[in-house]
C-alpha cells in the first residue's frame, strides 16, 4: 500500500493505491484546517488505518524544492522531507513540485481526460507543457529523454507578465506600481482574477470591492460589463503566457492548462480570445497554429504522474 498526495496551497487531496496501482479512499482536506502539512496527512492516515499503513509515499506538493527543505509561499507551511518522512514512519519518501507531477502523467492522458481548444495537432516525441491558474501559477514541462520522458519543475509563475495592448498595459503598470512586480501569477491566479478585477474598476474610475474570483466569474456570467471585461482580459493573458512557454520550451507536443480555475471555465475559454493571442506570434503564426491547447478536465491529473513515479522506482 502507498500514499499519495496532491498538496496546494488550498486543498490536499489524498489516496491509497494498492499492489494493482488502483486508487482507494480519495479524500479532499482544506488546508486553512491545518497547522501544517504532517498534520494533513497524519489526520488522512489515521482515518484510512484499516486499510493499513503505507511504507511508501509521493507527494506533490506546490514549492520548489530547496536541498531537504520546503517552503510553500502561498500557505506558509515550511517542512523536510526528513522529517516529514520520519514523521510519518515511512521507508521511502518521493516530493516532486506539483506541476512536475501532472507532466509526468500527461502522456496517460485520453481523450476524455482534456478539452482541446482551437486547432493543432500534436507531434510524437516533442515537449510538452502545462501551466495553470489556482491559488498560484504552476508551470512545468515534459521533455523527450533517453530513458522516455523527464519532467521538469519549474518557477514559470514568477516571470514578469508582458502586455499585448494598452489596456493590458495599463493593467500591470497599476498592479506594478502597488506590488512592486507584475509577474504573471499575480493575475494569472485566483487572488490575481480578483485584483485585475478591481484594478480594471479603478482604472475605469470606479470605486470596486474587492471580491472572490468565483464572484468575478459569477457576474461576468451574469452579464456584468467589467467583470466580462476583466476575465477576457485573463484569459487573453493566459494565452500569452501559454505561447511564450511554448516557443521558449519548442513544446509542440501540446499545451496543457490545468489548475482550480480555467477547466471550470472550458466554455468561455472557448469563446474568449485565449487562442487567438496564443497565436498572434507575428512571423511564427502558422507554428502556434499547429499546436494544440487542452484544458484537463481529470479532476487530479497530480494522481496521475505520482502513480507513474512510484512506479518507477
Amino acid at each position: 500500500m502507498d500514499l499519495i498526495a496532491d498538496i496546494g496551497a488550498t486543498y490536499t487531496r489524498c489516496a491509497l493505491l494498492d499492489d494493482d496501482a488502483t486508487t482507494l479512499a480519495q479524500q479532499d482536506f482544506s488546508n486553512g484546517e491545518f497547522a501544517g502539512i504532517e498534520d494533513v496527512l497524519g489526520a488522512y492516515l489515521d482515518e484510512c488505518r484499516r486499510l493499513g499503513r503505507p511504507r511508501r509515499a509521493a507527494l506533490a506538493v506546490a514549492a520548489p524544492e530547496i536541498g531537504d527543505d520546503f517552503e510553500m509561499l502561498n500557505l506558509g507551511w515550511r517542512f523536510s522531507r526528513t522529517g516529514l518522512r520520519e514523521s510519518l514512519e515511512l521507508r521511502e519518501l518521493h516530493i516532486v513540485n506539483d506541476f512536475a507531477a501532472v507532466a509526468r502523467g500527461l502522456p496517460t492522458l485520453r481523450a476524455s481526460d482534456y478539452t482541446q481548444v482551437g486547432g493543432g495537432d500534436p507531434v510524437a516525441g516533442a515537449p510538452l507543457v502545462v501551466l495553470g491558474p489556482g491559488s498560484g501559477l504552476g508551470v512545468a514541462s515534459l521533455i523527450p529523454s533517453a530513458d522516455g520522458w523527464t519532467a521538469v519543475p519549474g518557477e514559470g509563475g514568477h516571470v514578469t507578465l508582458a502586455a499585448a495592448t494598452p489596456a493590458e498595459a495599463a493593467a500591470i503598470e497599476h498592479i506594478r506600481n502597488t506590488l512592486g512586480h507584475c509577474s504573471a501569477e499575480r493575475v494569472l491566479s485566483g487572488p490575481g482574477l480578483a485584483r485585475l478585477h478591481a484594478t480594471l474598476g479603478e482604472l475605469a474610475g470606479r470605486t470596486v470591492p474587492l471580491v472572490a474570483a468565483a464572484e468575478v466569474t459569477k457576474l461576468a456570467r451574469q452579464g456584468d460589463p467589467l467583470a466580462a471585461d476583466t476575465l477576457g482580459m485573463f484569459l487573453a493573458f493566459l494565452g500569452t503566457v501559454a505561447a511564450d512557454l511554448t516557443l521558449t520550451l519548442g513544446a509542440r507536443g501540446g499545451v496543457y492548462i490545468a489548475g482550480g480555475i480555467v477547466p471550470r471555465l472550458i466554455d468561455l475559454v472557448a469563446a474568449s480570445g485565449f487562442r487567438e493571442r496564443f497565436e498572434a506570434k507575428g512571423r511564427y503564426r502558422e507554428y502556434m497554429t499547429s499546436v494544440p491547447t487542452r484544458v484537463i478536465t481529470e479532476p487530479v491529473p497530480a494522481f496521475r504522474g505520482l502513480g507513474q513515479l512510484l512506479g518507477e522506482r
